[in-house]
């Protein structure tokens, strides 16, 4: 696994019933932001034993939130073999990129010149947190962030829609950027970001075209690369400490 969504980027089915349905809904927002934060990387392996194992649920909840994943497009289930995380490649990079520029143009042309101030600065604040993580080296908060500014801009045009089919690019798009991009650097750059919101604010056609710019930026910074591996428990360290609460 690789080193390095919060639950906001998922975009869960109706809530199952009782513990069972909290139960799932954790393991998969947990294995979702895993995959999104570079912590789980492509090709990687996930054994229902030893997921139930790290998660302290059953292996039925590890096999909803498996299927769910898979649903999502964010693992994939190989018959007799089990689950592991995709390993896109660059032709896979030019449909999901094709992709986000459909969808991402136009909600950046549609918001163009109509945003509030006060929703220019919820941008600029995801935007100068994810600078603040990127100049600390938390690398995984600065993806997380980077995830969530896209996000933030499909729930401000309103279409959850736009917000679902982002939701299942966004993890391929990390994939990619693990296995393709030197260093396995973070999704975005951050001060691309800061641009994006000058260009929201001058007006529609501004805004487009800086978010073709910025997406384009990222599928030219994709190059072969290999990936470096770590355990599946190093992969949910980070997340350790709050399931342990819930599960209490």
């Amino acid at each position: 696994m690789s080193p390095d969504a919060d639950a906001t980027f998922v975009a869960t089915t109706a809530a199952p019933v009782d513990q069972d349905g909290t139960a799932t809904d954790r393991v998969y927002d947990t294995i979702y932001r895993a995959v999104l934060e570079h912590r789980l990387a492509p090709g990687e392996w996930l054994r229902e034993a030893e997921l139930a194992s790290e998660f302290k649920v059953s292996r039925t909840v590890v096999r909803q939130a498996l299927q769910r994943l898979s649903q999502d497009q964010v693992i994939e289930l190989r018959h007799n073999r089990g689950a592991r995380v995709p390993m896109p490649d660059l032709e896979d990079a030019a449909h999901v990129f094709e992709a986000r520029r459909v969808v991402e143009c136009e909600v950046a042309r549609r918001l163009g010149g109509r945003l509030t101030a006060d929703q220019l600065q919820s941008l600029d604040d995801i935007a100068q947190a994810e600078i603040a993580a990127d100049q600390r080296g938390d690398r995984a908060e600065a993806i997380r962030l980077s995830g969530e500014f896209h996000h933030a801009l499909t729930r401000m045009h309103g279409n959850p829609v736009f917000g679902r089919l982002l939701n299942g690019l966004l993890p391929t798009t990390s994939l990619l950027m693990a296995r393709f991009k030197v260093g396995g650097g973070q999704v975005c750059v951050a001060h691309r970001h800061v641009d994006l919101i000058g260009a929201l604010a001058r007006g529609a056609a501004p805004a487009a075209t800086e978010m073709r710019k910025h997406l384009a930026e990222l599928e030219r910074s994709l190059v072969d690369t290999p990936v470096q591996g770590r355990s599946l428990r190093d992969a949910f360290s980070r997340y350790r400490e709050p399931l342990s609460r819930e599960i209490s």
